[in-house]
C-alpha cells in the first residue's frame, strides 16, 4: 500500500499460473506500464483482504484531509463537502455489510476512492491532492493501533477489578506461597492474586506509554518528502486526536515502531495471562485442589467420564505463542528496511490484528474464570500445614530472641527441619527436648511463633501478606487500578 504502487485495475483471480497477465494497464497506474500485472502478482500484492479492518480509520483521515484542503484553498468547499458526504455513504455501506471489497483495487484505500467516485465522480479525484498512500496507511494504522490499545486497557481493568473482587473475599485465606514450585512460606490467597493486579497494572502502564508515543500523525507526509501544498497538518492531527503532527516526513513513512510497542506491551501481558494460566491449571490438579472452575470454562474427556479439565486456561496458556510469534514477524520484516516505504511493509498488519484479536480473546476468558472461580480454602489450609512452611518463621525467632546472627539460625532452623523430616512430623510437633539437643537456649516461647497464623500475622512489611497489609492492598488498588 505504497503511493508509487497504485492499484492495478485487472480481474482478480486466484490459482492461474505465474506467466498469466491482465492484457491492459490499469488506468490508475496512469501511463507508465503498458500491460496488466500478472495474476499471481495480483494476487500477492493485494492486501485488502486483511486491511479492510481499517475502513472506519482510513474514511476519518480522508475526511480529516478533505476539511483541511478546503479551508486551505487547495479544493473548493463545495468539492470538501461533497467528499465527506460521500464518505459518510461509504461509511454506511460498510457498515451495513453492503460494501463490496474488490481484490483488484488491491487495498483498502483505494475501495474506498473507487468507491467515493462512483458516488460522487469529478470530486473524488480532488481527495488524494497533497498525500500519498505512504502517509495515509501510517495514518490509518496508527489510528488503529490506538483505539486497539484502548480496548484492551479496558479489558485489562475489567480483569483487575475481577481480581480484586475476589481477593477481597480472601484476605484471611491461607495458602502456600512457593518457589521453584516447592512449598516456601505461607501468603494469603488475596495475596497472591494481587501479584496479578499488579501486573497486569504494569501492563497498562506498558500500553499508555505506547499510546503517547504514537499519538503523532503522519498524514501530510506524502510519499516521503512532503508536499509543495500549502497543507495545515496541525490542523488534520487535530482533527484526528493526535498530539502533534510527526516532525520528520521520511521518519513519518517509515516508522512501524508503534506497532512493534503495541506488540512488546501484547507480548510481556500475554506472558502474563499464560503464568496466571499455568497456576490455575496447576490448582485445578487432584494433586492440589485449590479451586474448581464451573462448566462454563472446563470439558470433558472422550474416554475419562471422571476428567473435567481446565481447557479455557490451557488455551491461553498456549495463545501467548501466537501474540509473541506476532512480535517477532514483524520485527524480521522490518530489520532490513532502507528508508523510507517498501512493500515488505505491508506485512505489518496481519501480526497486529491476529495479536490484538488473541489477546483480546485471552483477557477476556481470564476474567470469566476469575469470576467463575470457587476458591477450596481447607485444601489451600492443608497443604499451609505440610511442607516446613514456618521454618523461615524458627530462624526469625532465633535472631529475634537470642539475638543469634541469621546464617547461624539457618543452620540450626535445617537441623531441626532434619529431625522433623526423620520422624515425619511437622516443626511443632517436636519436643522442647528434641529443639533444645539442637540449641539448648530454645524455649516454650518458640511454639507460638510456629503456627501458621502466626507466621502470615508477623509480616506486616509494606507489600506483605498480613491480613491487615493485605486489606489495606486491596482497598489501594481499587484506588490506583479501578
Amino acid at each position: 500500500m505504497s503511493a508509487d504502487q497504485t492499484p492495478q485495475n485487472s480481474a482478480a483471480t486466484t490459482g492461474v499460473p505465474t506467466g498469466s497477465a491482465a492484457p491492459a494497464a490499469s488506468q490508475m497506474w496512469g501511463g507508465r506500464f503498458a500491460r496488466g500485472p500478472a495474476a499471481i502478482m495480483e494476487k500477492i500484492n493485494a492486501s485488502i483482504g486483511f486491511d479492510k479492518r481499517l475502513a472506519d480509520q482510513d474514511i476519518a483521515g480522508s475526511k480529516a484531509h478533505a476539511a483541511m484542503l478546503a479551508k486551505q484553498g487547495i479544493i473548493s468547499q463545495a468539492d470538501a463537502d461533497a467528499i465527506i458526504a460521500g464518505l459518510d455513504r461509504v461509511k454506511a455501506e460498510i457498515d451495513a455489510g453492503s460494501f463490496t471489497f474488490k481484490v483488484e483495487l488491491e487495498d483498502i484505500h483505494m475501495n474506498v476512492e473507487a468507491r467515493l467516485a462512483e458516488l460522487i465522480g469529478e470530486p473524488a479525484k480532488r481527495l488524494h491532492t497533497g498525500r500519498s498512500r505512504n502517509d495515509q496507511v501510517a495514518t490509518d494504522f496508527k489510528l488503529w493501533v490506538r483505539d486497539a490499545i484502548d480496548r484492551t486497557i479496558a479489558g485489562l481493568t475489567a480483569l483487575q477489578a475481577a481480581l480484586i473482587d475476589l481477593a477481597e473475599q480472601h484476605t484471611g485465606t491461607v495458602m502456600p506461597g512457593f518457589t521453584h514450585l516447592q512449598a516456601a512460606q505461607p501468603i494469603s490467597f488475596a495475596h497472591h492474586l494481587l501479584a496479578y493486579v499488579e501486573m497486569f497494572g504494569r501492563d497498562r502502564s506498558r500500553f499508555r506509554d505506547a499510546r503517547c508515543r504514537l499519538n503523532e500523525c503522519p498524514l501530510g507526509s506524502a510519499a516521503l518528502a512532503g508536499t509543495p501544498y500549502p497543507i495545515d497538518r496541525f490542523m488534520t492531527a487535530e482533527a484526528l486526536g493526535f498530539n502533534r503532527p510527526t516532525a520528520n516526513s521520511l521518519d513519518a513513512v517509515s516508522d512501524r515502531d508503534f506497532a512493534l510497542e503495541y506488540l512488546s506491551a501484547a507480548s510481556i501481558c500475554a506472558m502474563h495471562l499464560s503464568r496466571f494460566a499455568e497456576e490455575i491449571v496447576i490448582w485445578c490438579s487432584a494433586q492440589f485442589r485449590f479451586i474448581k472452575l464451573s462448566d462454563a470454562f472446563t470439558t470433558g474427556s472422550s474416554i475419562m467420564p471422571q476428567k473435567k479439565n481446565p481447557d479455557a486456561a490451557e488455551l491461553v496458556r498456549a495463545k501467548a505463542g501466537r501474540v509473541i510469534g506476532s512480535l517477532n514477524s514483524l520485527l524480521i520484516a522490518m530489520k532490513g528496511l532502507p528508508l523510507a516505504y517498501s512493500k515488505d511493509m505491508q506485512e505489518d498488519k496481519e501480526p497486529v490484528f491476529e495479536a490484538d484479536d488473541t489477546l483480546a480473546l485471552c483477557i477476556a476468558a481470564m476474567e470469566g474464570m476469575v469470576r467463575d472461580m470457587q476458591p477450596n480454602v481447607p485444601a489451600m489450609r492443608e497443604a499451609a500445614d505440610r511442607g516446613f512452611l514456618n521454618a523461615t518463621d524458627l530462624a526469625d525467632w532465633l535472631v529475634r530472641e537470642l539475638d543469634m546472627p541469621f546464617r547461624e539460625a539457618h543452620h540450626v532452623t535445617g537441623r531441626a527441619v532434619k529431625a522433623a523430616e526423620d520422624r515425619r512430623v511437622g516443626l511443632t510437633d517436636l519436643s522442647l527436648a528434641e529443639l533444645q539437643a539442637i540449641e539448648p537456649r530454645i524455649t516454650e516461647a518458640v511454639y507460638p511463633a510456629l503456627s501458621i497464623e502466626a507466621s502470615l500475622n508477623s509480616r506486616t512489611s509494606f507489600g506483605g501478606p498480613a491480613p491487615v497489609r493485605v486489606q489495606e492492598a486491596v482497598k489501594a488498588a481499587r484506588e490506583r487500578f479501578l
